[in-house]
């Protein structure tokens, strides 16, 4: 009886632990769902936003997501480093539901 008691005790942990892990896993689905983002984003950065070169990175970095929304809106709309202007080519809105989805990608 002791030994299955302990059984349940580690099942219920472990149950535990990973109900945790797997909610701080980061939710990307309405990014790399977003058309917008296949259509300019993704054939640099990759379909699942993870990055691909060495010149485009991960958009579910902690170093990303923790960018401010200005930073960020910058970089998309005028460039930096290899990544093209977009400003012009997307609408403010469309830069904006960008930004905002790169914020949202790590709960």
């Amino acid at each position: 009886m002791e030994l299955k008691l302990k059984i349940y005790c580690v099942a219920l942990l472990l149950l535990f632990f990973s109900a945790a892990l797997f909610a701080q896993t980061p939710s990307i689905s309405s990014l790399t769902g977003n058309p917008v983002f296949q259509d300019k984003c993704a054939r640099c950065h990759g379909k699942n936003a993870e990055g691909r070169f060495l010149h485009a990175p991960s958009l579910v970095s902690d170093k990303v997501i923790s960018a401010s929304t200005d930073e960020l809106r910058g970089i998309v709309t005028n460039g930096k480093g290899h990544m093209p202007k977009w400003g012009g080519k997307l609408t403010s809105d469309e830069i904006n539901m960008l930004v905002d989805e790169i914020k949202a990608g790590k709960k």
